[in-house]
């Protein structure tokens, strides 16, 4: 039920795949054998986690509690990227190749949420949180390129 004049949907929706963003950088962090990825993975998740507080309260105030799920396709797409991994010679580029996908995403679900009217400084915020997720996504896309 919305408490709010204004339709938060697509923004509880980027809410989730950051949320699943997050839990996905984690696994990979987790398995993966290079420390600079695994520095640049926990860039990605402060960068989401951040992300996702800035918006919560947006959420909060429409339905009187904080976004705690994760996007369905986010977390199939972990999923499917365990599963690969397990066969695929390369398991790094299998991991930035679907971590790029997430990123797309991200960006897709902040274009949406663009979209629609939203309070003044919720709009201001989530124009921030789109440079902060195209600079993930381009640097993702990058490492994606000089691993393939």
């Amino acid at each position: 039920m919305s408490n709010s004049n204004y339709n938060l949907t697509p923004v509880k929706e980027l809410v989730k795949v950051l949320n699943g963003g997050i839990e996905f950088y984690k696994e990979a962090k987790s398995k993966v054998s290079s420390q600079s990825l695994e520095i640049i993975f926990e860039r990605m998740i402060s960068e989401k986690e951040r992300a996702a507080a800035e918006l919560q309260p947006l959420v909060v105030l429409d339905e009187g509690e904080v976004e705690t799920d994760n996007d369905f396709m986010v977390s199939l797409r972990e999923t499917y990227t365990k599963v690969l991994s397990v066969i695929s010679t390369d398991k790094e580029h299998t991991y930035i190749s679907q971590l790029e996908e997430v990123e797309d995403r991200v960006l897709e679900k902040i274009e949406a949420a663009l979209e629609e009217p939203l309070p003044a400084p919720y709009f201001s915020t989530l124009k921030l949180i789109q440079n902060s997720m195209q600079a993930c996504h381009d640097e993702m896309k990058a490492l994606q390129e000089v691993t393939a």
